[in-house]
């Protein structure tokens, strides 16, 4: 079990910067926006290029793996991650840095398909579901890493302690301290077996069996090379295309997966992480709190993680995606409900406490009271200019700002809290899980592709949200869309705890 732990995680440091790099660009944007002057489609454009290269990244990551080999592709995916976290830290301009993300949105693409494939591949149905969670486990990690990497170089530039960070170049450095990991990972997967299920496949059977044996022992590899073995023979070796996925007998497994993929995402998890630093803003509770309030959603969301991978077997994968579905809708509802209540109005004696030189612009304002986010914000920007009011808007929102913060933290918190043990990591258990031997890396690949489609769209359009629709109504839209999930997933979601990935084809695949 040591041993297969060790390499479940090892191959889940994809995960973990896939988090490192979501969570890096939620205070990246609060002085690379500014600098770049983004408009809200730019600033979405940065913010969701990797989903959009991920997307076809997990197209045909999961296929070509087949051929290839899950570990083979990873190595790969490590390189694309160093790259993208030095071509990021160096851009120039807007176009090089949406660029350079998408280079690593090919890299976490095909990691998030690989990882839980290939654990699943080198698990025994007693411990999948826990050592799939370990992905899960890493990108939550990568989170909080990336929240408090940010947290500290807002506080040593803000505070004025560092010669070296300016306004400029404090991003950057946000940026590139992912190169670190990066490495990291790309010399560790040189030390990861090659799936034994995937060397059954190319009938390398006597190099699968040393694998197992490494992972198992050899009472346990037996059983597990006989189970792959019957499940391989039984399965046709031609070539698989994408439309069998919706033949009959597969009808079923790929309805599930999809709503599940889509779900995880149209309830806007990654608008939370991606802009975590500008929705806390909002609350009024200013920069630096807004960046150490993201190292506290980063570290509930380690917490529920761990929760999640000690349950997930125990409980089982439908209890812990019914209650956590459940808790998004009511945290969604109660951050809508915060937001809704919220006041708007800046005295003479709060305009005297911004310390920018173009403060005394917002005098038109002073003293009238803004029931809508979306009327002072509009009203701000008409008298600072859209570039000064980006550049200063925690500032502004602190003093001008009456609400219940803490309800709205509360909200949040309890969403990243219900997400981390339920469509967070059974999500990924359940889709190594559903689809036979067969179909496994295709089936993955296109529900992936299906899942990264719905978080660029989340994460695109939802500047768009907030400076059109309002907090109110952005929250409350993705509360409903949860409600909706949950109603849906009551309906047809199946258990999968405690069997063989061979039990689950034989159960849920009607030929």
């Amino acid at each position: 079990m040591k041993r297969t732990l060790f390499v479940a995680f090892v191959v889940s440091l994809g995960g973990f910067l896939f988090g490192f790099d979501a969570g890096i660009i939620s205070g990246v944007m609060s002085y690379a926006g500014p600098e770049f002057n983004l408009t809200d489609l730019q600033t979405g454009w940065v913010v969701s290029a990797p989903s959009f290269a991920a997307m076809f990244a997990m197209l045909i990551s999961g296929r070509l793996s087949d051929f290839v080999g899950r570990k083979n592709i990873l190595i790969v995916v490590a390189f694309l991650y160093a790259v993208s976290a030095l071509w990021s830290a160096y851009a120039g301009s807007y176009e090089a840095l949406y660029i350079a993300r998408m280079v690593g949105g090919l890299a976490f693409g095909a990691a998030l398909v690989l990882a839980p494939t290939y654990i699943a591949e080198i698990s025994t149905a007693k411990t999948r579901g826990t050592l799939v969670a370990v992905q899960q486990l890493n990108i939550v990690l990568g989170f909080f890493a990336a929240f408090l990497s940010n947290y500290y170089f807002n506080k040593i530039f803000s505070g004025g302690e560092s010669t070296f960070l300016t306004e400029e170049n404090v991003w950057r450095w946000m940026l590139g301290v992912e190169l670190v990991p990066a490495l990291l990972y790309f010399v560790f997967m040189f030390f990861v077996p090659k799936s034994p299920r995937w060397l059954f496949s190319k009938d390398r059977v006597e190099e699968a069996k040393k694998v197992l044996v490494q992972m198992h022992g050899e009472e346990h590899a037996q059983e597990e090379a006989t189970s792959i073995a019957e499940s391989i023979q039984n399965t046709s070796k031609e070539k698989v295309k994408i439309m069998e996925l919706f033949s009959p007998a597969m009808k079923f497994v790929i309805t599930v997966g999809l709503i599940l993929g889509i779900l995880q995402q149209i309830t806007g998890i990654n608008a939370i992480y991606f802009y975590a630093t500008s929705i806390f803003k909002q609350t009024g509770i200013g920069t630096d709190a807004a960046f150490s309030s993201g190292v506290l959603l980063s570290f509930t969301t380690v917490v529920f993680t761990i929760v999640s991978m000690a349950l997930i077997d125990r409980m089982g994968r439908r209890p812990l995606l019914l209650v956590g579905i459940g808790g998004i809708a009511v945290s969604l509802m109660l951050c809508g409900y915060g937001f809704q209540n919220a006041t708007y109005n800046i005295s003479q004696e709060e305009l005297n406490q911004l310390e920018f030189a173009e403060a005394s612009q917002l005098s038109p304002i002073i003293d009238t009271t803004f029931d809508s986010d979306l009327d002072f914000k509009r009203a701000a920007k008409e008298a600072l200019g859209d570039q000064v009011y980006a550049r200063n808007e925690g500032a502004i929102l602190e003093v001008a700002t009456t609400m219940n913060a803490t309800l709205v933290l509360v909200g949040i918190l309890g969403f990243i809290a219900c997400f981390a043990f339920s469509l967070g990591p059974v999500m990924w258990v359940m889709l190594s899980e559903l689809f036979p031997n067969k179909y496994r890396g295709l089936a993955i690949g296109f529900i992936g592709f299906v899942n990264s489609f719905a978080s660029w769209v989340v994460q695109q359009v939802f500047p768009w949200e907030l400076n059109n629709l309002g907090n109110a109504m952005s929250f409350l839209i993705f509360g409903v869309i949860a409600v909706m999930g949950f109603f849906i997933l009551l309906r047809i979601l199946p258990e999968t705890k405690g069997k063989s990935l061979e039990e689950i084809e034989a159960e849920l695949i009607k030929e």
